[in-house]
């Protein structure tokens, strides 16, 4: 694990001996007693707890690559292992084993870790930071987690490149045409070419061409629920708006589970830099901004289920007593709540290019992270779109690559804030077609994608060879799977604050509240919700103060 020398105090702090005498007061069981080089928990466990050192050391390991592993820290006296998988119980990214003088120390599993974080203000502190940078720094080093077997162009590497990074999973890339290990693995396991990528998790399962939902289900990430479970809230959709209502509400001792079919963040986790987002005047990128916030939820108790995809939600029926729980429904099971909150955002918009879903991740993409730029440095691309998405986009991907063309149907200062307008026109090679658009893509082998680009005024003909195409022509409402009780608009919006009628608030003994839908208790905020303003900071005050009305829902329904 790498780590900046400066902050190795706070990633692996060691707590005074009044701090210890606090934790010890909210261990799950001990003290265990370890020999020496007794095996602890291995990579890939569930549950592991987190271990308060009381005596001895405890020897922490991850994977390094296919075939070895490494030493990532010897915990002393006062230490506590873990990092954030020890807040949700999902599979553990590191071994533990006793050194070679044993180990005494204490349990605390993820309910009673929880508890000492909210419960102990200091000592809270000292461990929520060390875990986040724990996770930080097995990122950017991409030990401990999986590793991917593929070629660098492959839609499918990127896809679950992609996937990985916005789950905050480590990860480390092998070339399947020149990296030694990889060809080895490739040759032992007879894979064919459709096999690839090949993913390797932490516990050593291989998956072939997996699909998100495989990968997260190697991984651990998709909770184990309870059937028969009733949240006090569901939240559908992990974006800016989703995790603020999870972290408010479960903040307040509301039971919460949080549902996405992808990964955190939504729409938003995607932007490279998010600059007018109150008390960032630097800027935070939509992954961090989304990591913090997915940290929040899970300190307060809120479950987080992705990739979960979900196909229908079922109110009760007319004339069923309103204390009835809604019912959604996800591939293989139902989820029960008594409330529930809408904040799935909007799906990407794609362009009316024939044959486009061909080129989708491998010379096509809908966002702009590390990952893509790495596969365009010093190569010509085009940028498809005006809005303040697509201008973050321009100003991260520009200094990485030989040329950017813009292409935009109508004046950027109609579209784009005034700070990306001018950010942009000081990019000495952004290209700005304004009044055009891409109209065919065609594959030009080595070189990419051959691109027709339209003068929509002129009805001229440009070709372009691109190494990549970056779509940012907006996003449509992912309300398709919605009951026909609810209403949305004539685009595809949820509609709130509209009245019940008269019989349906006799019924459940209130009007509708302003971020109520036609369907009681629940909820839309944030992108999906019609007439909503489409920014972070509007998407996460709505996540605020939904909590207030489904308090006041909550209260109905047990009156």
């Amino acid at each position: 694990m790498d780590l900046d020398h400066s902050r190795s105090h706070q990633v692996f702090p060691v707590l005074t001996s009044q701090q210890t005498d606090v934790t010890r007061r909210f261990a799950s069981s001990g003290p265990h007693v370890f020999g020496p080089g007794e095996t602890v928990s291995a990579i890939g466990d569930r549950n592991v707890p987190a271990w308060l050192i009381l005596d001895g050391r405890l020897d922490v390991f991850r994977n390094d690559g296919l075939l070895s592993e490494a030493s990532i820290v010897s915990h002393g006296r006062g230490h506590i292992s873990g990092e954030v998988s020890q807040l949700s119980g999902r599979p553990s990214l590191a071994g533990a084993r006793a050194g070679p003088e044993g180990c005494i120390a204490l349990a605390f599993d993820a309910a009673h870790l929880k508890a000492l974080i909210i419960g102990s203000a200091e000592v809270g502190e000292i461990v929520m930071r060390a875990y986040i940078l724990r996770r930080v720094a097995l990122i950017d080093s991409g030990s401990g987690g999986s590793v991917l077997v593929g070629a660098s162009n492959d839609g499918g590497l990127v896809r679950l490149q992609g996937f990985l990074t916005r789950n905050g999973y480590p990860y480390i890339v092998l070339d399947a045409a020149t990296d030694p290990d990889a060809l080895a693995l490739i040759e032992r396991l007879g894979i064919i070419p459709d096999d690839l990528p090949l993913m390797v998790c932490p516990n050593g399962n291989v998956l072939k061409h997996p699909s998100d939902v495989e990968a997260a289900a190697c991984l651990g990430i998709s909770p184990e629920l309870d059937p028969g479970r009733i949240y006090d809230v569901a939240i559908v959709g992990a974006g800016p708006s989703g995790l603020a209502a999870a972290v408010y509400a479960s903040s307040e001792g509301l039971s919460v589970i949080v549902i996405d079919e992808r990964a955190i963040g939504g729409q938003a986790g995607s932007s490279s830099r998010i600059e007018n987002y109150l008390g960032f005047p630097t800027g935070i990128s939509g992954q961090a901004l989304a990591g913090r916030a997915f940290n929040q939820a899970l300190k307060f108790g809120a479950e987080i289920a992705l990739p979960m995809e979900i196909v229908g939600l079922t109110p009760p029926l007319p004339g069923t007593p309103n204390s009835e729980p809604l019912a959604l429904h996800v591939k293989g099971q139902d989820i029960l709540a008594r409330t529930v909150v809408l904040a799935m955002g909007a799906k990407y918009r794609r362009p009316n290019i024939e044959n486009i879903s061909a080129f989708e991740g491998a010379g096509v993409s809908y966002w702009a992270t590390a990952i893509e730029a790495k596969l365009c440095e010093d190569e010509e691309i085009a940028l498809v779109g005006g809005g303040n998405s697509a201008g973050q986009a321009v100003v991260f991907l520009a200094p990485r690559v030989k040329r950017l063309h813009l292409v935009v149907r109508r004046d950027l200062a109609e579209t784009m804030s005034s700070y990306l307008v001018d950010r942009i026109s000081a990019l000495p090679n952004v290209d700005l077609h304004v009044g055009s658009e891409i109209t065919s893509l065609v594959e030009a082998g080595q070189a990419g994608l051959e691109a027709v680009m339209e003068d929509l005024t002129e009805k001229t003909e440009r070709v372009f060879k691109l190494r990549r195409v970056f779509m940012f022509i907006g996003a449509d409402p992912n309300t398709s799977w919605l009951p026909p009780a609810l209403d949305i608009d004539e685009k595809g919006f949820v509609k709130t604050g509209a009245s019940f009628g008269l019989e349906t608030v006799a019924t459940i003994g209130r009007p509708a509240m302003s971020l109520e839908t036609s369907v009681p208790n629940v909820f839309a905020i944030g992108d999906v919700r019609a007439g909503s303003t489409k920014r972070v900071a509007a998407a996460v005050g709505e996540g605020a103060a939904v909590v207030t009305e489904i308090h006041t829902a909550l209260r109905t329904l047990s009156s």
